[in-house]
């Protein structure tokens, strides 16, 4: 009689606790002049769309160049009484470190160059070697530093520019807060870079396109591959949508901070696997900077990182090259 209550009694908690059901939630919006979705799985059904948008907010608050009263904005304005937050120190040394580790590939200075050759907030400049030159002398990850809460620039026409590693930044904040809200099963997308977390109710990964490399700006979009992750990050930097051509020449908005010209290699594409998108969006800007070499041989040495590169052989076709780590998460490939 015994054995059989013990088991009518756990007959009736397992039934029990099979009978709680997960709630899909999907919130959609606009951050950082790009779109945001989060998908999340919640027992409660909790609508978390209020809490987002006001952290994503106060994110544009420290880091927006776009935001006349920024952080960053005050900053690059040589504002001395500016307090910078949290978020802005810890950006500026996560930038720091990615420069120190590419030689400079990533730059966090580079704005002025960006905006002068007509990717940023300014007009297009004409751009000649002199006109370069004369930006360079106030571009360097080393011609600036913190000290004492204070960003200590050796010219004050530095200027500070995260773009290139605030929006996987901003995915990882989401990320922290909603595991503070207990929340185990989601996926993040801000302007495409991602993460996720868990596994889904069914016991699926999470699916994630890649996108396949324009010949125009205007062509629709057509994925390139499709992955399935758990608990890791992706981000992809390019460089087929954002140029402009002038007398048969293509400028792309990846600059080099080496040379203070737009970055001239075979790649067109980086998708970056890594455990944290901030790291990951700085690494894929890093590489489609430093070309398909460089970057296979950053790769071999950082067994944290994987990449799925996207570049144009000699004929003009496309071709990928795919590291070990990141060959495990690919689903589907289109092949030309």
């Amino acid at each position: 009689m015994i054995r059989w209550c013990t088991i009518g009694i756990v007959l009736i908690i397992l039934g029990a606790g099979c009978s709680k059901i997960y709630k899909k939630m999907t919130i959609n919006g606009q951050t950082q002049g790009t779109y945001y979705a989060v998908t999340y799985y919640d027992y409660e059904g909790r609508n978390f769309r209020p809490a987002i948008d006001s952290i994503l907010m106060a994110f544009d608050q420290s880091v927006s160049l776009w935001n006349n009263h920024s952080i960053i904005t005050r900053v690059n304005n040589n504002d001395s009484a500016v307090v910078l937050d949290d978020w802005f120190v810890d950006l500026f040394h996560k930038s720091q470190e990615v420069s120190r580790k590419t030689s400079g590939a990533f730059d966090m200075t580079v704005g002025p160059l960006v905006s002068a050759w007509g990717f940023g907030l300014e007009n297009r400049h004409t751009m000649d070697s002199a006109n370069v030159d004369s930006i360079l002398r106030f571009v360097g990850y080393r011609l600036v530093g913190l000290e004492n809460g204070k960003v200590v620039k050796q010219d004050p026409r530095i200027r500070i520019d995260f773009n290139a590693i605030a929006q996987g930044y901003a995915v990882d904040v989401l990320a922290a807060f909603m595991e503070s809200q207990q929340v185990r099963i989601f996926l993040i997308d801000i302007g495409g870079e991602v993460l996720a977390r868990g596994l889904k109710p069914d016991g699926s990964k999470w699916r994630v396109g890649i996108e396949k490399p324009a010949s125009d700006p205007s062509d629709n979009r057509q994925l390139k591959a499709i992955l399935e992750v758990m608990d890791e990050a992706i981000a992809t930097s390019g460089n087929y949508r954002k140029f402009y051509e002038e007398n048969g020449i293509r400028y792309s908005h990846t600059i080099d901070p080496s040379t203070g010209y737009p970055a001239r290699n075979s790649l067109l594409s980086v998708s970056v696997r890594a455990k944290s998108c901030w790291e990951a969006d700085a690494y894929a800007t890093a590489f489609m900077v430093m070309g398909l070499d460089k970057s296979l041989d950053y790769l071999a040495s950082d067994d944290d990182l994987d990449a799925y590169l996207i570049y144009a052989d000699s004929s003009g076709a496309l071709q990928t090259t795919i590291t070990r780590g990141f060959k495990k998460i690919l689903a589907e490939e289109e092949h030309e």
